[in-house]
C-alpha cells in the first residue's frame, strides 16, 4: 500500500459526489468550482478528474476531447493552462479549474478523490511528477486513483493513498486488476454494474482495502454498493 494508506476511514465516511455536485439545469457543470462548492456545502466528498496541459499543469477536466464539455474542437493536452482558463463549460461562465485551484477551494473541508486520466505511456511521461508538487503541501484527506497502469507506476514517493479505478468481470481481467493492485494500491474504485466479482471480494476480504463504486444513479445501484462495497460515488440525486 502506498503512503498515508494506513487509515482510509475518511474515504468511505460519506458519499462521494461524482465530478462534484453538478446540475446542468441549475447552471452547475461537472468538474467546475461551482460543483465543488456545492459538494462542500452539502458535506459530500468530491471525486474529480485531472488531465495535464501542454505546459504541465494538472487541470480538472474529464474528457480528453474538448467538444462535449466546451463545444470546441481539439484535445485538452494540446492547450496551455492559460488557454484552458479561457474555455467555458457548457453554456456557463465556469472555466475548467486547475488542481491547485480546487485544493484552495476545498481546503480540507471534505475529502478529495482525484482520478488521473491518461492518454498513453509515452504522452504521459512525467504526469505524476507534475501532480506531486501541487499536492505535496496539502495535508488534508486526498487520494489519487487511475485506470491507467502507466500512471499508477509513476506514483512511487507520492505520499497519498493510491487507488485502482477498474471495471470488468472476465477472469483474465480480474486477475490483471489483482496484479496491478498488489504492486502499489490501497483502495479500489469499481464500476457498480460489474459487482460482485472475485477481484473486489478479494480486495475487501483478504487485503482489507476499501472499495468505492461508480457511478451510482439509481436505487438498484445503491443496493449493489451496500451489498458489495463500502461507499458510493453518486450523481443525479442527493443522498
Amino acid at each position: 500500500m502506498s503512503g498515508a494508506a494506513s487509515d482510509l476511514g475518511w474515504l468511505t465516511a460519506r458519499p462521494i459526489a461524482h465530478r462534484g455536485l453538478h446540475d446542468r439545469t441549475r447552471g452547475i457543470p461537472e468538474n467546475s468550482l461551482a460543483a465543488f462548492r456545492a459538494a462542500v456545502e452539502g458535506g459530500y466528498a468530491i471525486e474529480c478528474d485531472i488531465h495535464r496541459t501542454r505546459d504541465g499543469v494538472p487541470v480538472v477536466f474529464h474528457d480528453h476531447d474538448l467538444e462535449r464539455l466546451t463545444g470546441r474542437t481539439g484535445t485538452i493536452d494540446a492547450l496551455s493552462a492559460a488557454e484552458v482558463a479561457d474555455l467555458r463549460l457548457f453554456d456557463t461562465e465556469e472555466a475548467p479549474p486547475t488542481l491547485a485551484e480546487l485544493l484552495e477551494l476545498v481546503d480540507g473541508r471534505v475529502p478529495l478523490v482525484v482520478e488521473a486520466k491518461g492518454i498513453d505511456a509515452a504522452t504521459d511521461a512525467g504526469f505524476m511528477a507534475d501532480v506531486a508538487p501541487v499536492i505535496e503541501g496539502y495535508h488534508r484527506p486526498l487520494a489519487l486513483m487511475s485506470f491507467d497502469e502507466w500512471l499508477l507506476d509513476q506514483t512511487d514517493g507520492i505520499g497519498v493513498p493510491i487507488g485502482l479505478t477498474a471495471e470488468g468481470t472476465r477472469a483474465d481481467v480480474l486477475e490483471r486488476h489483482r496484479a496491478v493492485f498488489e504492486r502499489r494500491c490501497a483502495f479500489v474504485s469499481y464500476n457498480v454494474h460489474h459487482l460482485p466479482n472475485a477481484f473486489v471480494t478479494w480486495a475487501r476480504e483478504e487485503r482489507g482495502a476499501p472499495v468505492i463504486t461508480w457511478t451510482v444513479r439509481t436505487p438498484a445501484d445503491f443496493a449493489q454498493t451496500e451489498a458489495h462495497a463500502d461507499q458510493m460515488t453518486f450523481e443525479g440525486f442527493t443522498p
